[in-house]
């Protein structure tokens, strides 16, 4: 008897994938980039530092409160669609099955292999099959407001220290040169992590992601020497 096929396929992790890799450039490119404004600016290296910890910990908390409300918005809408998906269930069988098989028809089955299909499934599991089919709910894809907060959080966290960690150990005369060189070779990595794990090509990842990065960076930086140089 032949073993199983077994595939992998990256959708499932694309939930908490997103938000783990933003929370974590965020984290990295904020804190960075604060960190050189406020050192361009001629603060003390006590000052950098506080600075640097406020805004990891405002930050942290700004990103996991952003993506509850925007992931549970993105719930609350397919609760309320799998809910009027339910009523029409109840009131309007017939009729759900022609719109099931007329979906199936669209990709490509002859008209008797749809309502054929559309039967069976629907017999199955008649709200699954509508939540897929008809409006693309899935279980992979579904939203997950508390998971997508704590990795957004979490991610944050962690891409802001890794600057601030610089930071902390640079001497002061040295501390915008080695942040800056450092928090690029973090986002490098970072693009190209998860341009790998997401299947696209890691060194346009890298790139992307240390271009946009660098340019934040050197923005913040010149903003701050400029609010230096005229106190």
């Amino acid at each position: 008897m032949r073993a199983r096929h077994h595939e992998r396929h990256r959708t499932s992790h694309i939930g908490w994938l997103r938000a783990a890799v933003l929370g974590a450039n965020d984290g990295i490119v904020s804190t960075a980039s604060l960190l050189l404004g406020v050192a361009a600016a001629h603060a003390s290296h006590t000052g950098i530092l506080v600075a640097g910890v406020a805004g990891l910990v405002a930050g942290a908390m700004s990103m996991a409160a952003g993506e509850y409300v925007s992931v549970h918005s993105q719930a609350d809408s397919e609760q309320a669609e799998l809910q009027q998906e339910r009523q029409e269930l109840h009131t309007d069988n017939e009729g759900e099955h022609k719109e099931l098989a007329a979906i199936y028809v669209g990709r490509g089955l002859d008209p008797a292999l749809a309502r054929q299909v559309a039967v069976q499934l629907m017999a199955h599991d008649a709200l699954d099959a509508h939540a897929r089919d008809e409006l693309g709910i899935t279980e992979a894809l579904r939203a997950r407001p508390l998971q997508a907060a704590t990795a957004s959080a979490a991610s944050f966290a962690i891409g802001s220290a890794l600057p601030l960690l610089v930071a902390v150990l640079s001497p002061a005369s040295t501390v915008i040169a080695l942040v800056f060189v450092t928090a690029l070779v973090f986002l490098a990595l970072l693009g190209g992590v998860s341009a790998c794990v997401g299947g696209a090509s890691v060194t346009v990842g890298a790139l992307r992601v240390g271009f946009w990065g660098a340019l934040a960076m050197a923005i913040t930086a010149g903003v701050g020497a400029l609010l230096g140089a005229a106190a």
